[in-house]
């Protein structure tokens, strides 16, 4: 078993396994951003690898540069001889762990996209059902090259195990549904993100209006401008005489709503009519309590609001899912005992 201090690193062949033959059948690792040149060439330190990626990436965002910097920092100088890698391949499903025994080299004749290597002994090949679903996760890590942390036992452990002693290690699972609320947590983060930077103001109003057609409903949404305190009238019929009538407000601001827009909201409506708030953030407990005792008014905050687009998101037209783009996965769901 690699000694405890041995640092493990992981990284991935591009998103379509790209550079699988070249890892396995060349010996060694390798990364892009071929642009950036020899990356010997950059002075040893971070704030030079930035401005080298902000130079040559000029269209990149603010929070992506020191990202590709830090890998690009870290495979050519935190990497020593001796460190442990692993890479999950895409075409084998295999987990690829190996030793790293050479040093960075700048060489673009063995792949011109892959420029970036450095030489590895592959020692074992284990198939990915012999690991855990955590270590399975911090792997499949979104970032091409990082340092695995959690879980750097398992593959210690894994590396000098045999194939049946390292499928025992996963025998009692605890991290499957970890993984799965990680999951859940991550997709709710990026649809209040999304919905937040992209559709911010009048265009929120424009998806609540179409979240509510996939409910069901007729909608008819304010023009941009001075709305009297009403974004949304939606309403079950063609002509929206019929009830119920519910004028909605909406607001895509991930902060508090407080009691007087709520009850402004609630002067607008009628006799027989119904009032909705939604909003990407919350209610103060003022105005959770106005809607309480008030059965034609109902709030809708952020948490609630994903839960109906993830409950009507098959019904959503193209231009929509466009617009919060989502793929349907199953995770796996730990057994419950019968005490449950």
């Amino acid at each position: 078993m690699p000694a405890q201090d041995t640092t493990i690193w992981g990284i991935h062949a591009g998103r379509t396994g790209a550079a699988d033959s070249l890892f396995l059948k060349g010996a060694c690792v390798a990364l892009g951003w071929k642009e950036m040149g020899n990356l010997s060439a950059i002075q040893a330190d971070r704030d030079s690898f930035k401005a080298k990626v902000a130079t040559t990436f000029p269209q990149a965002k603010p929070g992506a540069i020191p990202n590709f910097a830090g890998q690009l920092f870290r495979f050519v100088h935190e990497v020593k001889r001796g460190d442990i890698i692993v890479y999950p391949s895409q075409l084998d499903r295999q987990i690829h762990i190996g030793r790293i025994d050479g040093a960075y080299e700048h060489d673009p004749t063995r792949n011109s996209d892959y420029p970036n290597i450095r030489g590895v002994k592959w020692l074992k090949a284990i198939p990915r059902t012999h690991f855990s679903q955590g270590a399975l996760f911090e792997v499949g890590s979104a970032m091409s090259f990082f340092q695995v942390r959690n879980y750097a036992d398992e593959f210690r452990s894994a590396l000098d195990a045999s194939a049946q002693s390292a499928s025992a290690l996963v025998a009692d699972d605890q991290t499957i549904s970890v993984v799965a609320e990680e999951i859940e947590e991550t997709t709710r983060d990026f649809i209040v993100k999304t919905l937040a930077q992209d559709l911010k103001g009048h265009p929120f109003a424009h998806f609540v209006a179409h979240l509510l057609n996939a409910m069901g409903y007729r909608c008819r949404t304010s023009p941009e401008g001075v709305d009297g305190g009403i974004d949304i009238v939606a309403h079950k019929d063609e002509l929206g005489f019929e009830p119920p009538i519910i004028k909605v407000q909406v607001k895509s601001t991930e902060g508090s709503v407080g009691d007087p827009v709520v009850s402004a909201l609630y002067g607008k409506v009628g006799a027989g009519e119904f009032g909705l708030f939604v909003t990407l953030g919350t209610f103060t407990s003022q105005a959770k309590t106005f809607a309480r005792g008030r059965t034609n008014l109902r709030l809708i905050d952020g948490n609630e609001l994903v839960d109906l687009i993830l409950q009507h998101y098959e019904s959503f037209d193209l231009k929509h899912k466009g617009a919060l783009p989502l793929r349907r996965v199953y995770v796996p769901e730990p057994l419950r005992g019968a005490e449950d």
